[in-house]
């Protein structure tokens, strides 16, 4: 029983090893006005995992620093599209 109870607590400790933060740079073709950046900036930030947000309204993007152990880039997509705002990867 002491065994796995060593177990449990060890899997827990290093549980947060395996999670790593991800850049995700997002076209936004859609930001189209001044407010635009701020109803995207305020949907991605409203996902879990997602740490910061940094927008380039002259590039239409949105580049985003999250954490993959709690989302991904489907869910900051789909996140900007519920908002308004489809939106896709750029391959970095």
């Amino acid at each position: 029983m002491k065994k796995i109870a060593m177990l449990i607590v060890l899997a827990a400790v290093a549980a947060p090893a395996w999670a790593a933060t991800r850049t995700a740079t997002l076209s936004v073709p859609g930001m189209t006005c001044a407010a635009c950046p701020l109803t995207v900036r305020t949907a991605l930030s409203r996902v879990a995992g997602v740490e910061g947000t940094r927008i380039n309204f002259k590039k239409r993007e949105a580049i985003v620093t999250y954490d993959d152990s709690r989302t991904n880039v489907h869910a900051l997509t789909k996140a900007t599209a519920d908002a308004g705002y489809p939106s896709a990867p750029i391959s970095n």
